[in-house]
């Protein structure tokens, strides 16, 4: 059947929606809704990209395999999507948040349910900065990308270790987690993550889950801690590596002969040392001038440029020897660094240097890119027994 149209006016015209009204109306429905799913901008400076997915955030949690007597560690909480839903499996949930807006936003999702915010504790500040985090079973973050090496770094090197963590990654860094010697992403990372837990794949999770959306595809990891727990020193394990990754395509010689910011670190180290031992030191100047071509701190024949590849941490992770090291270099090149005057103790650490790397571990040649965990575990040890230390 025909629809009638209904005339109006002496003109006989037909009535017709006002096209400006109809868009006036359309655009305040719009930012209506816009106003109600963005309480206020996202800061992604910080790494705020809210995971909007119920899907993904049930399975994340459902992974971590929760008991009813657990305590949760949640790192970057947002709005609370995960929170919920760890709340309705675990005992208590404490929460570690830096925005403040977050933070309110959290504490407001809860208020209409006295029962279940008695069970959250919100922290708020930046979990990097604690001095220790509190006792924990089980770790579950969203993981702000930029905090993700260090937030790692000090999740391996807590004690007691966490039972699991699952933890939301850029795609890129979980996939130096999995790095094994020789691949390109092979860093200090990975032989941390691997020497002290068990890493395995969980999903991937793609930027349009999140809101606003990341400009890269994140993945979703599993971190087991090992079991033991393995008897080294975590402090001189990760000292070590952080020398031998500064320049991982560098040959292992190079990197400690050849670098006199190491040499000087391990010279301070081994004093000490001796002085904790109650040995006693030798410390007067050499009587003649030494003359070293591994003073200079280059690459070395046939040895590889460094790519410029390192860890993804922040500089400020770095000691600060090694961010002194260009204008100790620069100072060096006007007092001639291949003539140097050596003291005894320098020289005493240095042919320590030499024998472990020559004689005892046979990996003077070899790069760190190409080492596994049991040539670190090896130089360690090595080292260790000539009273030559990392921390």
């Amino acid at each position: 059947m025909a629809k009638t149209l209904r005339r109006s006016g002496s003109n006989g015209g037909i009535t017709k929606p006002d096209p400006y009204a109809t868009a006036a109306a359309a655009r305040k429905g719009k930012s209506k809704t816009a106003a109600a799913n963005n309480i206020f901008k996202m800061n992604t400076d910080i790494g705020q990209h809210i995971l909007k997915n119920p899907g993904v955030a049930q399975a994340i949690v459902d992974k971590a395999d929760l008991k009813q007597s657990d305590i949760v560690l949640e790192v970057g909480p947002g709005t609370g999507n995960l929170t919920t839903r760890i709340l309705e499996k675990a005992k208590r949930v404490i929460a570690v948040e830096q925005d403040p807006r977050m933070a309110a936003e959290l504490t407001k999702r809860f208020q209409s349910t006295p029962a279940t915010a008695k069970r959250l504790e919100l922290i708020l500040g930046d979990v990097i900065k604690m001095p220790e985090l509190p006792y924990f079973d089980v770790c579950i973050s969203n993981t702000p990308y930029q905090i993700s090496s260090p937030l790692t770094f000090k999740l391996l090197a807590t004690s007691p270790s966490p039972r699991t963590c699952i933890l939301m990654f850029q795609r890129e860094f979980a996939m130096r987690l999995f790095a094994k010697a020789g691949d390109k992403l092979y860093s200090r990372l990975s032989v941390n993550a691997q020497m002290w837990a068990t890493v395995t794949h969980v999903m991937k999770v793609g930027r349009n889950n999140f809101n606003p959306p990341p400009q890269v595809e994140s993945n979703v990891v599993r971190i087991t801690p090992k079991k033991p727990r393995p008897q080294v020193s975590y402090e001189e394990w990760d000292g070590l590596l952080r020398v031998v990754f500064v320049r991982k395509n560098r040959i292992l010689r190079s990197v400690f002969l050849g670098t006199s910011s190491v040499m000087e670190m391990l010279e301070a180290n081994y004093r000490t040392f001796c002085a904790q031992q109650d040995l006693l030191l030798d410390d007067g100047p050499l009587d003649e001038v030494v003359v070293d071509s591994m003073d200079v701190d280059e690459t070395g024949a046939g040895d590889e440029e460094w790519d410029g590849i390192m860890e993804m941490d922040d500089e400020d992770d770095l000691p600060d020897f090694f961010k002194e090291e260009a204008d100790r270099k620069a100072k060096k090149l006007q007092d001639n660094p291949n003539r140097k005057r050596k003291g005894k103790v320098a020289e005493l650490v240095r042919a320590k240097v030499k024998k472990v790397l020559e004689t005892d571990t046979d990996l003077g040649d070899k790069r760190a890119r190409l080492c596994d965990e049991g040539d670190f575990l090896k130089l360690l040890y090595a080292f260790n027994q000539e009273g030559i230390h990392f921390s």
